[in-house]
């Protein structure tokens, strides 16, 4: 089984004008994967440069899945790259590392990151490096490697993906792949559904989830409020009653001893 499409989606972004990629961007259907309708809504799964695999990760950051503007950021530049010349290998690197976890959620996840450890056990000041200079340390990617859609929407993980047919096969598909191609690496899902899909695939491939580091809230700004609390920057006396601050405060202790022990 190929673990990428970037070669068969290479040609098309070559041919397509600027103007043209951003149409099928807003609504794909060059770059149409896969569709199908679950409970009267529309899923699409859309084409986007994130099949690059960093084989010598040390931690694997796992979102949910790519939402339109990292598609956007992803497109734009691997058809930059391929029109200066770049190998298909070339522009699918430089284009995982640019568009991952692009945007506000960056900064929330580096905070989040360095936080609780990370950038300490990886012996770096700040996994702000993981996207520049320290970059072969990490693999980015996500649970649903290509862009999913619900009705033109950007997926928010609902309904879980691990029950809806179409995404479950892109699940194991494309990440169990990934995971299988990692074995010595750490997985740092980003928030409960993702959680939930990347120890689906563990248990999948027979694999210990000890290799797991669940706890993390999303760092959408969407989440901001879990997001101060996690890193001690809003009290619990703050917090609106849409936050439960028992259940960040078990993942909190439970991420830490995790980390603790990793060597």
């Amino acid at each position: 089984m190929a673990n990428e499409l970037f070669s068969t989606f290479a040609p098309i972004l070559r041919d397509l004008t600027k103007s043209d990629l951003l149409a099928e961007i807003e609504q794909p259907k060059k770059l149409l994967i896969a569709s199908d309708t679950i409970r009267s809504r529309r899923i699409d799964v859309a084409y986007a440069a994130f099949d690059h695999v960093n084989q010598d990760a040390d931690v694997v950051i796992v979102g949910l899945t790519p939402g339109r503007q990292q598609m956007r950021n992803a497109l734009i530049e691997a058809q930059r790259c391929l029109m200066a010349g770049h190998s298909d290998q070339e522009a699918m690197r430089a284009a995982k590392i640019f568009a991952s976890f692009s945007g506000p959620m960056r900064a929330n996840l580096v905070a989040m990151l360095d936080n609780v450890g990370v950038s300490t056990a990886l012996g770096l000041s700040s996994t702000a490096s993981l996207w520049s200079t320290d970059a072969r340390r990490v693999h980015f990617t996500s649970a649903l490697r290509y862009p999913v859609f619900i009705d033109g929407a950007n997926f928010s993980g609902s309904p879980s993906m691990v029950s809806i047919p179409l995404l479950r096969a892109q699940l194991i598909q494309w990440f169990a792949t990934e995971m299988a191609a990692l074995p010595k690496a750490v997985f740092i899902p980003l928030g409960p559904k993702v959680t939930e899909a990347v120890e689906t695939v563990a248990k999948h491939l027979g694999l210990s989830t000890d290799r797991v580091l669940s706890g993390l809230p999303h760092p959408s700004g969407a989440n901001a409020e879990r997001i101060s609390f996690f890193l001690g920057r809003k009290s619990r006396g703050d917090l609106s009653i849409k936050v439960d601050p028992d259940r960040l405060l078990a993942a909190r202790a439970s991420l830490d001893a995790k980390i603790a022990t990793w060597p």
